[in-house]
């Protein structure tokens, strides 16, 4: 999507857009960063990342935010579109020397008002246990960095549980903690204990219980990011390599897998409902898989360069009680979902849940996404029943299986996707002209993947990811700098030789593992607005604002239509 105007507009930066909703407003004096508001000198440090957790106390003010800047980490009352920012009084403020925080997460089963268990990632491989609130720091998880030496990429407290987390690094493994065991002064022994496609479980090897409880190894290449499901049983992993793969924690068996169109996968979420994951890296993409019957069903062009980060907003779920659709979410699974973890349902939700009996009408459901980039735009994308129930033409029913299929009701009760009368069949798929194609009919492709194809598939196509990176480095126009649209025929041909190199006999692309552009419906942005002079590293969708993040330190807020009343831009 173009962005708008031309000349000197080109870089102005858009304090408001306007959705079906109504309109975006930044907030200015709602702005979090260092406490003298001096943006931080960006070049090489790590991202920078906000969490939030609510405290539940009384005042009704219980928010609180954690970000990271360079080598400080800072704890604030959030004060959101009620009251202006007091960067003066940071509950707690921590400068690192010799490594940075890369990540954090809060442990929302434990906060009270007085105390709250925050975990810390750090470039050198170490995991910090704090608590802000009593300015204590508890404990320090690979210390001697005995058990892995690269940056920490993503932590996250394990769904439901006061004392398990799980972190990735780097390295491509992620390893499963207890806070009440220690680490051990020596490198831990493993044994194996399961083994698949592309990964391997080991558990730590010792007389007396220590950290990690488990390690795994999974594709190839840094392991970018995870996320759990709303319901916790489940665990997305995306990595350099490209690569989405789709676990159940419990018995740590692979779902699913999916490819990335080229380049590492560097973001992932889920659906409020767990039913889709949305994807995206450096293809400058997002795509969203069908966790049901483990299948891309759309992908989104909008950026011009690497997307970072990618979220679901659960309060702009529209509802409407008319097309047939399915959903076996419950409050607690939405409740999961809520980055506050309050104990309150909204009317999405409790509409959703309701899918649940067998008497109510048929539901249809507009999910809302968004996602940020390096390319310093905020896109929001809306996934239609269009996209999720196709009504396909005939002469496209071999290259494509009704996604209907995905979210079928179980066993033993009618599962047919009739096309509600007044439903006008959608165009046919979008085709993007700037993209690299092949004349190779995918029509004899099947929905699911062979085993051969993955077998010999993963691994091989693992490398292609990490070679064009060295190959476009060395050229001027470097990959952050250009969208897909302006791949060259040149670049192009090159992607082509290497995929020819690195994949047979798999065959990747063109197959349900990576379909052409031309083999699913593209996504267009509902608004693409630049709002940032530097990448955007965070997108977190809240009740009454959406809050992003860019690598000058500033964390800002956007009110939602309606909800600013204290103040405006």
């Amino acid at each position: 999507m173009a962005t708008e105007g031309g000349g000197k507009e080109m870089n102005e930066i858009k304090t408001q857009f306007t959705t079906r909703e109504g309109l975006y407003k930044l907030l200015p004096h709602s702005e979090y960063s260092r406490p003298n508001r001096v943006p931080f000198n960006s070049q090489g440090s790590n991202p920078v990342r906000v969490s939030f957790v609510n405290l539940n106390d009384q005042s009704g003010n219980g928010d609180r935010l954690c970000f990271n800047v360079g080598r400080e980490l800072y704890f604030y009352i959030y004060k959101g579109v009620r009251k202006a920012a007091d960067l003066s009084k940071p509950i707690d403020k921590r400068i690192y020397k010799g490594t940075q925080p890369t990540c954090h997460d809060f442990n929302h089963l434990t906060a009270t008002a007085e105390s709250v268990s925050l975990l810390v990632g750090f470039s050198a491989g170490q995991v910090q246990l704090i608590d802000p609130i009593k300015k204590e720091t508890s404990k320090l998880f690979n210390e001697e960095r005995l058990i892995d030496k690269s940056r920490v990429t993503c932590v996250r407290w394990v769904p439901g549980s006061e004392s398990l987390f799980l972190v990735a690094h780097a390295s491509g493994s992620m390893y499963l903690y207890n806070v009440e065991h220690t680490c051990g002064t020596t490198a831990p022994h493993y044994q194996l204990l399961k083994q698949g496609e592309s990964f391997a479980v080991h558990t730590c090897k010792s007389k007396s219980t220590r950290n990690p409880l488990l390690k795994w190894t999974v594709g190839e290449g840094a392991l970018n990011e995870f996320a759990f499901s709303p319901d916790g049983k489940f665990l997305a992993c995306v990595s350099q390599d490209g690569f989405l793969r789709v676990f159940n924690f419990d018995s740590v068996e692979l779902h699913g897998t999916m490819k990335s169109y080229f380049g590492g996968l560097l973001c992932v979420c889920w659906s409020p409902d767990g039913k889709y994951i949305v994807t995206g890296g450096e293809d400058d993409l997002v795509t969203v898989w069908a966790f049901g019957d483990c299948r891309v069903i759309a992908r989104g062009h909008g950026h011009k360069s690497w997307v970072s980060v990618v979220a679901f907003d659960p309060y702009t779920t529209s509802v409407e009680e008319s097309d047939p659709m399915e959903f076996s979410g419950s409050d607690e699974d939405f409740q999961d979902l809520l980055h506050f973890g309050r104990d309150r349902a909204n009317s999405t939700q409790s509409r959703l849940s309701k899918r649940n009996s067998a008497e109510s009408r048929p539901v249809s459901v507009t999910y809302r996404f968004g996602s940020v980039g390096q390319d310093t735009q905020l896109c929001l994308w809306d996934l239609t029943e269009d996209i999720l129930f196709p009504h396909q033409p005939l002469s496209r029913a071999r290259t494509h299986t009704n996604v209907m299929n995905a979210t079928s009701p179980p066993a033993g009760s009618t599962g047919n996707s009739v096309a509600t009368p007044g439903n006008s069949a959608p165009p046919p798929l979008p085709r993007s002209n700037s993209l690299p194609h092949s004349t190779v009919s995918s029509a004899g492709s099947k929905s699911s993947v062979a085993d051969g194809t993955l077998a010999s598939g993963v691994s091989k196509f693992a490398t292609l990811s990490l070679h064009d990176r060295k190959d476009r480095h060395h050229e001027k126009d470097h990959k952050r700098n250009h969208s897909m649209g302006h791949i060259s025929s040149k670049s192009s041909d090159k992607l082509n030789l290497v995929t020819k190199t690195k994949t047979d006999p798999a065959k990747t692309l063109g197959t349900p593992l990576c379909p052409r552009m031309e083999d699913v419906p593209l996504l267009e942005p509902l608004i693409c607005k630049k709002i940032a002079h530097e990448r955007l590293t965070v997108l977190i969708f809240l009740e009454d604002c959406i809050v992003t993040a860019c690598q000058e330190g500033f964390i800002c807020t956007w009110g939602r239509p309606g909800k600013v009343v204290s103040f405006n831009p």
